[in-house]
């Protein structure tokens, strides 16, 4: 297995998929609960190739991570040929932006000397979808990319 197995609310939602997916392999429903009961060994090796078909497609897609603790952020942006990071890192001890509270202090004071900023760039490996799921096992999550692309337009 390349990634990792889908949790089973993951696999729930994708259901349709999942079906689609045996069916492709010729798999019946009926034969599939065969397999479930009688060969689990092979349900769970059909259940990690869709899981890693699952995050191929969407790896793929992916164009910003966003890895924020209480007082960093790491703001990606996944291009075609590099990965661009913004980063952001609080001197303030005292703030958490993690919390409401934390990001509200930050908004106001984003530019005081509480706030040091990093920009860099650094091109893929042989297999750019295995970096940014490297990034995602690190913490960073999915996104729209409006973080990014608000602190882009300021940093220029």
């Amino acid at each position: 297995m390349k990634y990792t197995r889908l949790t089973k609310q993951q696999l729930e939602e994708l259901h349709q998929e999942f079906i689609n997916f045996l069916a492709t392999q010729s798999i019946t429903a009926s034969e599939w609960e065969m397999i479930k009961t009688n060969r689990p060994h092979i349900a769970e090796e059909e259940i990690d190739v869709f899981s890693d078909l699952v995050w191929e497609g969407v790896l793929t897609k992916v164009e910003y991570l966003e890895n924020i603790s209480a007082q960093q952020m790491h703001l990606f942006h996944l291009s075609s040929k590099e990965m661009k990071l913004i980063s952001v890192k609080l001197r303030n001890p005292k703030v958490d932006l993690t919390t409401s509270e934390g990001f509200g202090w930050f908004k106001k004071n984003w530019q005081s000397d509480f706030v040091d900023y990093l920009v860099a760039s650094k091109a893929y490996s042989d297999d750019p979808n295995a970096d940014k799921f490297d990034l995602i096992q690190q913490g960073a999550v999915i996104t729209k990319g409006e973080l990014y692309n608000w602190f882009d337009k300021i940093i220029e």
